[in-house]
């Protein structure tokens, strides 16, 4: 698992990164009440902006860590957006990219630079 500055976490397999929020920026978050996820076939570059989470604190965008096209999203998240705040590192997924450039998972952390990154 590779994890973002901007609070979202990165899972690989075979080319295709699932992405997330970590539970840190769910804590931070409160409670999700509302999840607005990209379209299926949308083509994202590193760092853009491609969801939003609102909670009863904030709204809060979501940006993709990679490049490449959104192949698939969480609509259970449409449905059940408090999801984030019971399983924000793993059912609570929000979207899984086919990635057009592997070394961009370079500019990431692992969880030991990242739980140092937010203590």
């Amino acid at each position: 698992m590779h994890y973002s500055k901007d609070h979202e976490w990165i899972v690989v397999e075979g080319g295709i990164a699932t992405i997330g929020i970590t539970d840190h920026a769910q804590q931070q978050l409160g409670d999700v009440v509302f999840v607005d996820l990209p379209k299926v076939g949308r083509v994202v570059k590193a760092n853009e902006s491609v969801a939003t989470v609102e909670s009863v604190k904030a709204a809060s965008e979501i940006y993709v860590p990679v490049s490449g096209e959104v192949i698939a999203v969480n609509d259970g998240l449409t449905g059940d957006p408090a999801l984030v705040n019971r399983a924000a590192e793993s059912e609570a997924w929000f979207m899984k990219v086919k990635m057009s450039d592997a070394a961009e998972l370079a500019t990431l952390m692992d969880k030991a630079a990242y739980d140092k990154f937010v203590g």
